[in-house]
């Protein structure tokens, strides 16, 4: 594991206007539309961001309502990795129930999602 490994945060809401103004509002920021990059798979998925840097310290993360997934106390945590097949596989053989194989996010690289051994949704990421 790299040093400080998590790489992404993601926080489930139900009701996107609502959340959007409570974080900006909160934050004094203004979030940004990321656009959906599965919209086969999940079509109604909708996304804000919150300000990120690639070049300052920190993990950056953004609003995500996802039919299917939970809010009220659903904040999903990317690990970042070399291979994130390779950590989900690894996830698996030792209990885990894979949510998302391996999957493109375009030029931000690949995600994959896991739910460990005491039911919380993990995600991987990697750039390969």
């Amino acid at each position: 594991m790299k040093a400080n490994p998590v790489g992404w945060f993601e926080i489930y809401v139900q009701d996107m206007p609502r959340a959007k103004a409570f974080y900006e509002a909160v934050f004094q920021t203004k979030l940004e539309a990321l656009p959906n990059p599965d919209p086969v798979e999940f079509a109604e998925t909708e996304m804000w961001t919150f300000p990120m840097s690639m070049q300052d310290y920190g993990a950056s993360g953004a609003l995500i309502k996802m039919p299917g997934c939970p809010s009220g106390g659903s904040t999903l945590v990317y690990f970042a990795c070399d291979d994130c097949a390779l950590e989900l596989a690894s996830a698996e053989a030792h209990g885990a129930k894979v949510f998302k194989s391996k999957t493109s996010i375009g030029v931000n690289g690949f995600i994959a999602m896991f739910v460990d051994t005491e039911g919380n949704m993990i995600g991987l990421h990697s750039m390969q």
